[in-house]
């Protein structure tokens, strides 16, 4: 809890300065396209930082450039001061690209970036010259430019300069930052190096699992980094209990720190906060499996389309289905499901005063 920073109601104060904070201590922020409430890297910001405003993120990323999209286990907010160790997936990319990428032309490529060279900052909007084509599946774009633009910033050729909704625009990452070239990129040691601090100041007590998620190729190199620190007793293992059959470390200075009692904060949490998404980590530490159902059909739905953790204290109480009706300005509660019997009275005043807040949140502008 207090490595995710949830034990406390603003760890990381206010203002733009904050959100460069929180990403650079989570290390990630995920984004995701669903909307039916605010889109999921808003949310995870506002739920550590109660006065976050969506300009701080447009701050940090297009203005103070603290912070740069990029793939971790998903498309993610990352502080720019690790975007080295993302070099070599960059690299990589270049050399060889996915499948999804098979498509697209060399002379696709060349226009793309020849008219952000020589016209500036774009997005797929502003594209009015391609020969559309029929889409391959419903996220897809009938303008093959966008599937060029999406190589490019992989390759890291192309950074998003700024985002407006889902609306991405792209510009050369090197003009973007001001740089001559990229930074050089990281070795294999050094990114394992990055995944297992990112993973001890975000999560305080980690496995292999929970520092190579999304990253399930450099285990290997992980593994030789938590072996070479257990020997110089940087790293402890932890036995959480007899049903755990994964391996946990901790670095000893954290198993020694006292910590006061948990207040009775509330979180209404995304099912993509870093608390969450790793589905088989908190059910281990809270006894709790999210069950995701966006996907499934609406009518073998058990708790609801998008529903919310809510967090009281250190316990999972509750789930919430929620829906933000944004022409009459308010905030549905389709489902509440409770998780718990102890203190319902209570938790349901502390959890109906948290929507309140959460409402305010998702309407304001």
């Amino acid at each position: 809890m207090h490595a995710q920073r949830l034990d406390e109601r603003a760890p990381f104060g206010a203002g733009p300065q904050a959100t460069r904070a929180a990403v650079e201590h989570l290390g990630y922020v995920q984004i995701d396209t669903i909307n039916v409430i605010e889109r999921c890297h808003h949310q995870i910001l506002y739920t550590r930082i109660p006065e976050y405003r969506r300009s701080d993120l447009h701050h940090a990323q297009s203005i103070e450039k603290s912070v740069f999209e990029y793939w971790t286990h998903a498309l993610s907010y990352v502080p720019t001061r690790d975007l080295r160790f993302f070099v070599r997936d960059m690299l990589r990319h270049r050399r060889s690209s996915h499948r999804w990428f098979g498509t697209v032309t060399a002379a696709e490529l060349r226009k793309v970036l020849t008219r952000i060279r020589k016209q500036g900052p774009l997005s797929i909007r502003d594209i009015e010259d391609d020969v559309l084509v029929e889409k391959v599946h419903e996220w897809a774009s009938r303008k093959p430019s966008k599937r060029a633009l999406q190589l490019a910033f992989y390759r890291g050729v192309l950074t998003i300069s700024e985002r407006s909704g889902m609306l991405k625009t792209y510009e050369l990452m090197t003009r973007h930052f001001g740089w001559e070239r990229l930074p050089p990129a990281a070795s294999e040691r050094e990114v394992a190096e990055y995944l297992l601090e990112r993973a001890l100041r975000s999560q305080g007590i980690v496995s292999m699992d929970s520092v190579c998620y999304g990253n399930a190729p450099l285990k290997a190199a992980v593994s030789r980094v938590i072996a070479r620190r257990v020997r110089m007793n940087q790293l402890v293992p932890v036995a959480l209990d007899a049903s755990a059959t994964a391996q946990h470390w901790a670095r000893p200075e954290m198993l020694d720190t006292t910590h006061d009692a948990m207040p009775e904060t509330v979180h209404v949490l995304s099912p993509f906060d870093p608390l969450v998404v790793q589905r088989k980590r908190l059910k281990l530490f809270f006894g709790y499996e999210h069950r995701f159902e966006a996907y499934v059909p609406k009518e073998k739905r058990v708790f609801g389309y998008f529903t919310q953790p809510v967090l009281v204290g250190d316990d999972i109480v509750a789930l919430l289905d929620l829906k933000t009706d944004r022409v009459r300005g308010k905030l549905l509660l389709q489902r509440w499901t409770w998780l718990t019997r102890h203190a319902r009275r209570e938790r349901k005043r502390q959890i109906e005063e948290a929507l309140q807040r959460f409402e305010r949140f998702q309407l304001a502008r």
